[in-house]
């Protein structure tokens, strides 16, 4: 049996797939939690590159929090030059109620943007207990969720052409 991601997802059916030579891809990275983000934008990127994606076509714009990402997703998806936008952040749980206000403004935020746009727009926000639990999903291949974020760009892209045809 093929290996699967943390939700189940075969990994290994869905590489090779899809085709990323033609497109060109917005990476939005929040500098919060770096150490994990970084770790989420080399899962992406080792993705979109694996399966054909020109570095050159690959921007990564980085912003401060995951409280940024809807807005500048937003202003990507009004911009046009991409054909998937591929949002990373990671929010852990604190003492405050933060971590709430925070996850929820960017699931909110992103999800209103990605359902207006005519384009794929993906979540890629870890939303933690603590430090340990985003760094075990910002792991090597299978356990990236950067790399699986990216994969469901590239479904994305498959599936908005394949609607165009009809």
């Amino acid at each position: 049996a093929p290996p699967l991601s943390t939700e189940g997802y075969p990994i290994a059916e869905l590489r090779g797939g899809f085709d990323a030579t033609e497109g060109r891809f917005a990476l939005l990275v929040s500098r919060f939690h770096s150490d994990v983000t970084d770790r989420l934008l080399e899962g992406a990127r080792a993705c979109l590159l694996e399966h054909g994606a020109d570095d050159t076509h690959i921007e990564v714009v980085r912003v401060a929090g995951a409280w940024e990402l809807p807005q500048l997703a937003a202003h990507g998806v009004r911009l046009g030059r991409h054909e998937a936008i591929i949002a990373l952040g990671c929010v852990i749980r604190g003492e405050t109620p933060h971590f709430e206000y925070v996850c929820s403004a960017a699931s909110n935020g992103l999800g209103a943007v990605a359902r207006e746009a005519a384009m794929p727009v993906l979540f890629g926000v870890l939303t933690t207990d603590n430090h340990a639990q985003a760094l075990a999903r910002a792991g090597q291949g299978k356990d990236n969720k950067g790399y699986e974020c990216a994969m469901a760009a590239l479904e994305m892209i498959q599936a908005f052409r394949k609607m165009e045809i009809r």
